[in-house]
């Protein structure tokens, strides 16, 4: 059972002797839970703006597109911005900069009167405050957890699910009344709330304890054996040179004898407490950003996936109801289109925390069969060409989104991937690599659909950028292994190299020196 250290108030850091797996976690878990619904839940609800913003700006779906990849852009390139701050000032504090950014640039892109402003507003600063409000909320909730990390992760992520889920329909039905400007300040304040979850945000510290017992019969055991040893080989290398040394107490100095006899002294039993930070008294200057992960070959593989998934992650959500609306469909079952994906999403998330949450289990290779299903799912939209094949795509598509949008940033975690320890600094590194294909995705995308006059060249994009994604992922497990390999091979060498050099037994040695002594005598005489 984990116990805390102390009590503190709950603006105070929680301190604990190991990870919690619990505890103040759950508030935590809570709080992220709603900064999903509130930051990438609205990213993916926001297509139900996109026909409204190309009928008020006449613009192309191109240069309307260019709101939401800016906004991702910023989002994932500010990453290690987000990371540096978090480790300077704390994530409570950073998160509730990005609640406040993120709730300015909507309320202001719904008084914008050109499609430019809405690159400003929006995506530039919103998407700042997205990156500062999301980012420092789910690295702090893996500190909270490790049996139980993949499970919660994927349980609280749903979050965003369940915002599309409910604004897609509420926000179409909401521009039906008061229209889509007035609707996009609602959701401005609404995110305001992001603020309140980042309070909630309490810093955890991780003070590791080991209780051990001394005994002082093992302490004058280990002196005896440590003075016959001294004694034996002093001893033997005298032989040469003709004079005896020894270091029996009887033949030691006065302030010798008395030294050692206080130590063969019985002492009462100690119990001795290491503490993890108490190893050094100089505390270990903190580091902000660490970029030595660029240097693990299994981490550049995971980041080139992550560079090439992300064209799938977003760009489907953002022209599903177009696609639908394209073949016909009404604007408010296209609505339901995108719901029924959300609700799939829910499930896909749990699935996979509930699957990654067993053990024994290689993670890496769960996610990678996730991605190929992934894949094949967004092949399938354009084969659809009414209400239902859409409806049973979209649901299948949601249900492997969230296997792997669940998943795929707390994999940093596993020790195939960078390990907990270097979590932060490597998910400051991998969504900052992610920010590429976010700024091109949705705009490429736009781009074909404009020069193809048909939307489902926007999914062909997609399906190829993830079938990238699965190769680079298959790839990260074998670039482990081999990494092991190359750092075992000259340990190995020195330890040979050492061997080699050094007797195996010195006294075999001394005592062989010895005879070629004796005989060196004889042959004189």
């Amino acid at each position: 059972m984990t116990v805390k250290e102390t009590r503190m108030s709950c603006i105070a850091p929680n301190v604990y002797t190991k990870v919690p797996d619990g505890g103040w976690g759950w508030i935590v878990a809570f709080a992220f839970f709603f900064v999903e619904a509130l930051t990438y839940g609205i990213i993916k609800s926001f297509g139900v703006f996109f026909t409204d913003l190309v009928q008020s700006f006449d613009e192309s779906n191109s240069r309307i597109s260019w709101i939401i990849s800016i906004c991702v852009f910023v989002l994932t390139f500010t990453a290690p911005l987000s990371t540096v701050l978090s480790n300077r000032y704390g994530h409570r504090l950073v998160v509730m900069i990005g609640g406040f950014l993120i709730s300015t640039g909507m309320v202001a892109g719904s008084f914008a009167r050109t499609v430019v402003e809405m690159y400003i507003s929006i995506g530039i600063v919103s998407g700042l405050g997205y990156c500062l409000a999301f980012l420092p909320t789910v690295t702090i909730l893996s500190q909270y957890f490790d049996k139980k990390r993949s499970l919660v992760t994927a349980v609280a992520s749903t979050g965003e699910c369940f915002a599309v889920f409910s604004f897609a329909p509420a926000i179409t039905a909401l521009k039906d009344h008061i229209g889509w400007r007035y609707s996009l300040l609602f959701v401005g304040l609404l995110q305001l709330g992001i603020v309140a979850c980042g309070l909630l945000l309490r810093p955890i510290i991780i003070k590791a304890q080991e209780a051990v017992k001394v005994s002082p019969v093992e302490e004058q055991r280990e002196t005896k054996y440590m003075l016959e040893n001294e004694q034996t080989r002093t001893s033997i290398d005298s032989i040469d040179s003709g004079v005896q040394v020894s270091t029996s107490p009887c033949k030691m100095p006065g302030d010798a004898k008395l030294e050692l006899k206080s130590e063969e002294e019985p002492k009462d039993n100690t119990l001795m407490l290491t503490e993890a930070t108490a190893i050094s008294t100089d505390e270990p200057k903190i580091q902000l950003l660490d970029f030595s992960v660029m240097k693990d070959y299994s981490f550049i593989c995971y980041a080139l996936f992550g560079l090439f998934a992300t064209l799938g992650f977003f760009a489907p959500s953002l022209y599903i109801i177009p696609l639908s609306m394209s073949l016909g469909i009404d604007k408010d079952c296209s609505a339901y289109i995108l719901s029924a994906m959300a609700i799939a999403e829910v499930f896909g998330r749990i699935s996979a925390g509930w699957v990654l949450n067993k053990k024994p289990i290689r993670k890496i290779y769960i996610e990678l069969i996730c991605v190929i299903l992934l894949d094949i799912a967004l092949f399938a939209f354009p084969l659809a060409y009414e209400f239902w094949g859409l409806m049973m795509c979209s649901i299948f598509f949601g249900f492997m989104l969230g296997t792997v949008a669940g998943t795929h940033i707390p994999m940093l975690a596993e020790d195939d991937v960078v390990g907990i320890e270097k979590m932060s600094s490597a998910a400051g590194v991998y969504v900052f690599i992610q920010s590429l294909s976010g700024l091109a995705g949705p705009p490429l995308a736009g781009v074909l659909v404009d020069t193809t006059k048909n939307y489902s060249s926007a999914f062909y994009s997609c399906a190829a950028g993830m079938l990238l994604a699965a190769v680079f992922l298959s790839l990260v497990r074998p670039c482990k292994k081999l990494q092991h390999q190359n750092k075992k091979k000259p340990a190995n060498e020195s330890v040979s190299e050492s061997l080699q050099d050094e007797p195996d037994d010195f006294i075999e040695a001394d005592f062989g020196k010895n005879e070629d002594s004796a005989r060196g005598y004889d042959s004189m005489a």
